[in-house]
This record gives C-alpha cells, structure tokens and sequence, in this order.
C-alpha cells in the first residue's frame, strides 16, 4: 500500500500554505487536568516540525475524550496546547472553537511556521456523522489536509474523511510508519510469527482472529478474551470478564484454529482473585479446569507463561495487543510485565510491534518503550488493519 505522503509534497507547495493536520492529541488527563502521557503527541512531531521547517502555516485538530457532541470544560485542548508548545519549543496559538468566524480570523493572521491548535473537534456532534457541511467548514481553512491521526483511521469522521475528499490530501510521516509497518506484518512477516492477543473485549477481536489465522504461525489469547474462549469449551468461568458473545462462534473459531495445526493457544492455568478484584483480595493459582464460582481471573498462571515464553521466544516477528492479567494492579501484573520483558529482551532478533492502547502503557510503566521496533499508536486501527478491513481514513487518501 503506497500512499501519498507528506514527503510528495515540493518545497515550494508548502511555503505560506495553510495546511490542516489531523492528529490524535486524545492524551489521557489527571483530576488536574494536567497530561500523565504525551506519547501520542510527542509521535506527531515530525510532521509538525517539518511544517515549520518549510515555512508552512500549521492548522492542527484533533478529538479529545467523548464529550458526545457537547462542549464540556475539562476536555478542552488547551493543555494539549500548552504541551506543544513546549515540545515545539514555540508558542501555540489555542482557537476557543474548530470553526466559525473567530477561527478564520486565528487562520488569516497566522504567519508562516506559526502553528495554531483548534478546539476539541468532538464538541460537534457532526464530526463524527461525518456532516458535508463540517467537513466543507474545515476544509476552508486550509490549502492542503495531512492526516496523522493512525489512532483515527478506522473512523469515517468528518476531520478524517471528509475533509480528505475536498482538500489535496497526504499522509504524515507517523501514518506513513503505521502503513508501512502493519502492511509488512500482512503481507511478509519475518516468521515464525507469533500474536498476543489480551486486553477486555473479544466482540469485533473473532473477525480479526480469523483473519490472522491464514496469516500468523501462533495467536496466544490472554486476559479477557481467553475468558469468553474458555467458556466457548464448556470451562467454568467464575465471575471472570465474560462477554455476551454467541460462544458456538467462538468455538466454530478454536476448532478452525485446531485443525491448522492448534495455532490458538490458551491459558492452562490463572491467578483468580477470590470475591473481589483489589490489591487486599485473597488470590491463588489454579488450573482452568478448577476456577471456581466466586474466583475472577486476574493473571496468566506459571504454567501459562512458561508456555506463552516459549513460543514468544522462537519467534522472528511479534505483534502484542492488551495486557495480559488486571495490571492496574500490582500483584496482578506479573503476566503483562513478564511479557513486556521477554519482548525487551529480544532487541536487535526479532520485530516486536506493540499495538496500542493499555499495551502501550503497560510498556511504559515497565520502561521498556525504546526496545521495542515499533509502538502503534492505535489499537483499535491496528487490530482491523490486521483483521483485513479498510480502514476509511486510509482508503481516502489517494495512492501515489
């Protein structure tokens, strides 16, 4: 997949140009309302910074949170705003909206390598129905459109879709990567190449299994997800995270698995909180054969992580998406952080892709960022780009 790029562009078509970049600015805030991870800022810089350096004028928006439509005080960008400016080591000029009159008259005063953030895109409900007139609103603030936003991409919003339709678009440098890297992982992986499947949720996860089956040599379900597939094999679950899913799909799933050569594999045995899940909770090991009523699955057990090592460590390439076990909570973060190491330890072997979302904290936490080959900065996009789905905000900007 050859996409236009930001690079495509000559010299001389960004010099005083108003240019509109989409990037994910969606960066997680305290009470305080102060930035406790700037990773998906600090990942759009190189864009941002090659727009100044060729003396363009930097319009960038981004959402921020679900304010559904509606403007709501503590999720406004000018945190975000000020974050910039001090990576950028420039003063961001902060719009109190993304369209409208005031916004136009930020634009029309911006100087060439002046960079000016817009309002919380989200504050409209058009954003995200993809709204003509939203999308034309934005689109008449600038000359050309960048789309940055990878985390974005499998959203058909107004300020990934509709604005790529109307403006010359190209993609940024941190999009550019995310192709590259996922379209390799697809289309000619270093093998054996293994998958860590973990995190909460298994619904819109079984298409994407699917998919990898045809394509991954080993997928390792952890976490929540190995929940729903143990019960699909008549396992008790106890009070363990158990989506509403239809369990005869997830079965039909594991047998297919079965009969490539058992490329699924599972836990053998947990760490289960009894009653409760805290930091106080009584916790033991046990075969998933004997979870019992009042026990919620927190952790990989030994067993299982010897297992899951094993084949970890045979492999040439690995993508990692969701923690393993509850990390949040101390005692119940060994699985994830063992991990997160065993992938660290792998440096300069392997290809190891990180695939956004808690994946990318649990990293963070462990200290382990700058040993991985790549940190995908969209977990949901990077798991339907492996599913095989297009991803709209990828397809509508044009090939080279």
């Amino acid at each position: 997949m050859q996409k236009k790029t930001i690079e495509d562009l000559k010299d001389n078509q960004l010099e005083g140009k108003k240019v509109l970049v989409r990037v994910d600015f969606n960066v997680p805030l305290n009470e305080a309302l102060e930035i406790t991870d700037d990773t998906r800022i600090k990942a759009a810089l190189s864009t941002i910074k090659y727009l100044i350096s060729h003396q363009a004028k930097v319009i960038l928006m981004s959402h921020l949170g679900r304010p559904k439509g509606e403007v709501i005080e503590k999720l406004r960008l000018d945190p975000v705003a000020r974050r910039v400016s001090e990576l950028l080591e420039q003063d961001v000029k902060k719009a109190n909206d993304c369209i409208g009159e005031e916004v136009e008259k930020v634009i029309s005063n911006l100087q060439k390598s002046e960079v000016v953030l817009l309002e919380n895109l989200r504050f409209h409900p058009e954003e995200e129905k993809n709204n003509p007139e939203f999308s034309k609103a934005l689109a008449n603030l600038a000359d050309i459109f960048i789309n940055d936003a990878f985390g974005t991409a499998h959203r058909a919003h107004a300020s990934t879709v509709g604005v790529a339709e109307l403006l010359p678009s190209y993609a940024g440098f941190l999009m550019a990567k995310e192709i590259e890297v996922l379209s390799n992982l697809m289309e000619n992986p270093e093998r054996p190449f293994v998958v860590v499947l973990g995190g909460a949720k298994i619904s819109g996860k079984i298409e994407i299994v699917q998919n990898l089956l045809s394509i991954a040599d080993k997928i390792l379900i952890a976490g929540g997800m190995s929940y729903t597939c143990l019960a699909a094999l008549g396992h008790e679950v106890g009070k363990s995270l158990l989506e509403k899913y239809d369990l005869r799909v997830v079965f039909k799933m594991l047998k297919e698995a079965e009969e490539k050569g058992n490329k699924i594999l599972l836990p053998i045995d947990l760490v289960v909180a009894i009653k409760e899940v805290s930091e106080k909770a009584v916790s033991k090991l046990v075969r998933v054969e004997n979870i019992p009523k009042d026990g919620t699955g927190v952790d990989l057990g030994k067993r299982s992580l010897v297992k899951f090592e094993k084949e970890i460590k045979k492999a040439k390439t690995v993508f990692w998406n969701g923690p393993v076990g509850v990390f949040e909570i101390e005692k119940y973060a060994k699985g994830t952080n063992r991990i997160a190491k065993i992938l660290a330890d792998m440096q300069g072997e392997a290809v190891t892709i990180i695939g956004g979302g808690d994946s990318i904290a649990a990293i963070d936490k462990a200290g382990l960022t700058e040993k991985m080959t790549h940190i995908s900065t969209g977990g949901g996009a990077s798991l339907e780009f492996l599913g095989g789905k297009k991803l709209p905000g990828i397809e509508v900007l044009p090939e080279k």
